[in-house]
């Protein structure tokens, strides 16, 4: 058997992190993929060599807003194909899906919009929801055993929020927003972290930056995961999340697997 362990991580701009010692982190090497969201930058604007150097090839799909969006993997497992974006104008304008197959699997690092700047936004996150699951349902028809990570920018349950009640009206946190999640699901996907820690609490992924006591009292909100199809549960055999990596207001998020040789 082959463990392959895979991480996702909302870094708020890779060259913030890279400045917070997030190469020194890579250089642990803590996972087989990495999958970064929110890079908010180019090629050019990263140090690739010293990634590469590291054991680590890079497949990057920016916005084409400067400074903004963007998803990265980071594999130490060559790709048979990487595909950048699903399709969707607005979504590929900004970056927000990329996806790897694997021999064992296809992976997808999403960066879900987020609806806190208004009502425009909340609307188009409720599309951008419906069109990225046309666009899982359509890959399930060939890739059947999926994995899809990322910043989801929604909590599932009252379990992953500090606040259930404070936060009933909050974006990503919102009546819609969970029942897409209960629905989305049902239709055959596996929470990985929910489905190894059924109950536990307090256990987070992302903190306001606003108060910096926040983090400090773990009032925060799990918004990244790591969820896969039913058929990969049986190679699942860890899922963590892992607070104490601090480049960003999200910390990474992980999973096992493992596969046969």
């Amino acid at each position: 058997m082959s463990t392959i362990r895979i991480i996702s991580y909302n870094v708020n701009g890779i060259r913030a992190a890279i400045n917070k010692g997030f190469l020194d982190w890579l250089a642990t090497h803590p996972a087989d993929i990495i999958c970064l969201q929110e890079i908010k930058a180019e090629k050019e604007n990263i140090n690739l060599p010293t990634v590469h150097a590291l054991g680590y090839q890079t497949h990057l799909f920016s916005a084409q807003k400067k400074g903004y969006s963007g998803v990265a993997i980071l594999t130490r497992i060559n790709p048979t194909r990487v595909t950048n974006g699903h399709g969707a104008k607005i979504s590929d304008e900004e970056g927000r899906v990329i996806t790897a197959e694997f021999e064992n699997f296809t992976l997808v690092n999403a960066y879900f919009p987020s609806g806190t700047s208004g009502d425009h936004r909340q609307n188009y996150k409720y599309q951008w929801l419906d069109e990225f699951n046309a666009y899982l349902n359509k890959i399930r028809k060939t890739q059947t055993h999926l994995i899809v990570v990322g910043d989801y920018n929604i909590a599932h349950r009252e379990i992953d929020i500090h606040d259930p009640k404070g936060n009933k009206k909050s974006s990503g946190f919102l009546p819609e927003e969970r029942e897409w999640m209960d629905h989305w699901l049902a239709e055959g996907w596996v929470d990985s972290f929910r489905h190894c820690h059924p109950q536990q609490t307090g256990a987070y992924s992302w903190w306001s930056q606003r108060f910096p006591s926040v983090r400090l009292q773990n009032k925060g909100w799990r918004i990244d995961y790591i969820c896969i199809t039913g058929n990969l549960s049986g190679h699942l055999k860890k899922a963590a999340i892992l607070p104490e990596v601090k480049h960003s207001d999200h910390c990474p998020v992980l999973a096992e697997f493992n596969f046969p040789t």
